[in-house]
C-alpha cells in the first residue's frame, strides 16, 4: 500500500516538475524573443540617430546580417520582421545606387514585411497577387493595432516598385501600394512622424496635371506631414520641394522649403542620419536650381 502510494506521489511529482519546466521554457522563449526584438529596435534607433552617414554606410551591412540571424532564430516575431524590413529598405533607398543590388535588398525588405503581414492576417499571405478589388477588401480587415505592420508593408512595397521602376509590371502595382498607405492613414495618420503622408505626397506627385496627376493632393499630404511633425520631418520638406515644387516649376516654394530645411537645427534629432542626408540633398538641389527652372 505504501509502495503504491509512493509510486503515485512520485508520478505526481514528475508531472508537476514537467509542468514547471514547460512553463519555464515558454517564459524563457518569450524573454529571448522579446530581447531580440528590443535589440533590433534599439539598433534601428541608434542608426537613425547617428549623424555621420559615411560611418553608418560602412557599418550597416554587418548589422543586416546580424538581424537576419535573429530573424532566422525567431521566425514568427512580427516586431523583429518589421525592424528587419525597415533596416533593409532604408539601406537600399539611401545608400545603394546600383539597380541590381537595390532590387535584391528591396526584395529582402519586402519579404520580411510580407511575412509580418501574413502572421498578422493569414488572408494577407498572398496579398501581392490579389486583384485590386480583392486587395481593397483585405485592407478593411486591418485595425489600428495593425497599422505598424501595414505601414512597413506599404513602405517596403513602395521601395520595391521604385527599385524596379524600369519594369512596367512593377509600376502597375502602384495603385495597391497607394491603397495600402491610404489605409494606414485611416488607421493612424501620425505614424512615423507623418511619413505615411510623405509617401502619399510622393505618389500623388508622379504625374503632372496635364497627364491626370493630382498635385494638389500631394501638396495637402506634404503639408499634413509637416503639421504632424511640427515641421521637423526634413524628408517631407525635401520631397515637397523635389517632387511637388519642381513638378509645377514653383521656384519660390522650392527655394523656401529647401532653405528652411538647411536652417533647421538637428543637434537633438532622433533621426539625425536621415536629416543629415536630407540637408546634403537640399544643398545639391539648390545648387542646380538655375539649370532646372
Amino acid at each position: 500500500m505504501k509502495t503504491e502510494m509512493g509510486s503515485k506521489l512520485c508520478i505526481a511529482y514528475v508531472k508537476a516538475l514537467l509542468i514547471v519546466l514547460l512553463v519555464m521554457s515558454v517564459v524563457a522563449c518569450s524573454y529571448v524573443s522579446s530581447a531580440r526584438q528590443q535589440f533590433a529596435e534599439d539598433l534601428s534607433a541608434t542608426i537613425l540617430s547617428h549623424d555621420d552617414p559615411a560611418t553608418v554606410k560602412q557599418a550597416i551591412p554587418a548589422y543586416l546580417i546580424l538581424v537576419d540571424s535573429m530573424i532566422r532564430g525567431d521566425q514568427e516575431n512580427i516586431g523583429l520582421l518589421i525592424s528587419g524590413s525597415r533596416l533593409y529598405g532604408s539601406y537600399a533607398s539611401v545608400f545603394i545606387d546600383k539597380t541590381a543590388r537595390k532590387i535584391t535588398l528591396s526584395n529582402r525588405a519586402f519579404g520580411y514585411a510580407s511575412r509580418a503581414m501574413c502572421l498578422k492576417k493569414p488572408a494577407a499571405c498572398n496579398a501581392k497577387t490579389m486583384s485590386y478589388p480583392q486587395y481593397e477588401q483585405l485592407l478593411k480587415q486591418f485595425t489600428k493595432e495593425d497599422a505598424d505592420a501595414l505601414f512597413a508593408y506599404g513602405a517596403a512595397w513602395a521601395g520595391l516598385v521604385q527599385a524596379n521602376s524600369a519594369d512596367w509590371n512593377a509600376v502597375a502595382e502602384l495603385p495597391k501600394v497607394k491603397a495600402t498607405i491610404q489605409r494606414v492613414l485611416e488607421l493612424e495618420e501620425t505614424i512615423s512622424n507623418g511619413d505615411a503622408h510623405v509617401y502619399m505626397g510622393v505618389m500623388e506627385s508622379i504625374l503632372p496635371p496635364a497627364m491626370g496627376g493630382k498635385p494638389q493632393l500631394a501638396k495637402e499630404h506634404f503639408e499634413e506631414a509637416l503639421k504632424i511633425s511640427n515641421r521637423k520631418n526634413l524628408m517631407a520638406l525635401l520631397l515637397y520641394a523635389e517632387k511637388y515644387a519642381r513638378l509645377l516649376f514653383d521656384r519660390e516654394l522650392h527655394d523656401r522649403l529647401l532653405n528652411e530645411l538647411i536652417e533647421t537645427d538637428i543637434s537633438q534629432s532622433d533621426t539625425a542620419l536621415i536629416d543629415t542626408i536630407a540637408k546634403a540633398k537640399a544643398r545639391k538641389l539648390l545648387a542646380d536650381a538655375d539649370d532646372y527652372f
